[in-house]
């Protein structure tokens, strides 16, 4: 099989690279040590040139003014942002933008898709339920008032929205009484929304959305079967793509400074104990690369399997959780002192990681999942 990536998406990476290369992790705001968020918003002038070189675009089709790419054209774009920690709602904007374009209705589509391509409007997705534990679509109730093209009524509160407050429409999934799940397009000024400040391990601002009556035209609401699921498995995916892209600079960080610090007069890379420690970080780079371009593919080619996708999103998760910790946590070691240091980049490096593990959640949880749905593979 051939697993090299087409010229387009190989395209898309190096349009990131050119983009990003000029973005300094060092600039990049350190998680502050009061309460209070490392900036008032995200970069701008870095969204403003990912729009500039079509990166916001990539998913969309040609009648938007997009480059009708998938989602390993996304992946790829992503593991370079994170590699910078690029400040911006890339990964949440874009999958948002996807799932309008492939469930939406057509005025969604009209007054929605070309702005955000363009990065003239941000779109944000509300994730993490009520707790971070619980599924996001149980947080929030929907009911449709009596009519064929009715108002909907929204109640609940989601946690930990990212980029809440710089946001134009946070999609929230939500339960019907009759068990379907819908999304909803919710601009955070908006009669019955209302946001609640909160900071996530990184020190970004986010937002507890709470709805009260929420009154959202149908056009704005997407009620298509499987939606949701695919949106959630798109943002998954995303997350392992920039825990992929910031473990594998941290190790090169750790490989740069190994081969530096000496100790008894010898680069302390040449030591066994360290190179064996960085070959396994290696190995769970690699691991977390395969299973994450395995999900991708799966996903954005829509590609039949064994499993449902949600099983090799599931596998990615799992390594992308683990992997990610252990990358951080063994360059912490290799780094010594420096590696605490609030004004050494790996510093940041180790609070977006350990951000990530949690939005991605406990390896165990996705076995768990991925037994279930082997489970009910062999039984079916």
């Amino acid at each position: 099989m051939d697993f090299t990536f087409s010229e387009e998406q190989q395209a898309a990476a190096e349009a990131a690279r050119g983009v990003f290369a000029d973005v300094a992790p060092d600039a990049v705001p350190s998680p502050a040590l009061t309460t209070g968020a490392v900036a008032d918003e995200f970069d701008r002038p870095l969204w403003s040139r990912l729009a500039d070189a079509d990166l916001l675009s990539l998913l969309l089709g040609e009648e938007y003014g997009g480059a009708g790419l998938d989602a390993i054209a996304l992946c790829l774009v992503l593991r370079e942002s994170a590699k910078v920690l690029a400040r911006v709602p890339l990964l949440e904007s874009c999958a948002a933008m996807a799932a309008v374009q492939a469930y939406g209705g057509p005025e969604s589509k009209a007054d929605l898709l070309e702005r955000a391509g363009r990065g003239e409007a941000v779109l944000t997705v509300a994730a993490s339920g009520r707790t971070g534990h619980d599924p996001a679509e149980l947080a929030v109730t929907a009911r449709q008032e009596e009519g064929g093209n009715a108002d909907w009524i929204l109640d609940g509160v989601q946690t930990a929205v990212p980029w809440a407050y710089d946001a134009d429409f946070v999609v929230v999934p939500a339960h019907t009484a009759a068990g379907r799940t819908v999304l909803a397009l919710v601009p955070p000024v908006h009669d019955g929304v209302a946001l609640g400040e909160q900071f996530s391990t990184s020190g970004e601002r986010l937002g507890e959305l709470r709805l009260e009556s929420a009154r959202i035209a149908a056009r704005d609401v997407i009620d298509v079967e499987g939606a949701w699921e695919w949106l959630r498995d798109l943002l998954t995916t995303g997350t392992c793509a920039l825990a992929l892209g910031l473990g594998e600079r941290v190790l090169r960080m750790s490989s740069e400074y190994t081969s530096k610090r000496e100790q008894f007069g010898f680069p302390v890379a040449t030591f066994q104990a360290v190179a064996v420690q960085a070959a396994d970080r290696y190995i769970d780079l690699r691991a977390m690369e395969v299973t994450l371009w395995q999900a991708a593919w799966r996903l954005g080619s829509g590609a039949r399997g064994t499993l449902p996708v949600a099983g090799d999103v599931a596998v990615a998760k799992i390594w992308a959780s683990e992997g990610v910790r252990r990358v951080v946590q063994t360059a912490q070691h290799l780094h010594g002192g420096f590696g605490a240091d609030v004004d050494y980049p790996l510093h940041r490096y180790h609070a977006w990681a350990k951000h990530l593990e949690l939005s991605l959640g406990p390896a165990a949880a996705h076995e768990e999942a991925l037994g279930d749905l082997l489970a009910a593979h062999s039984l079916g």
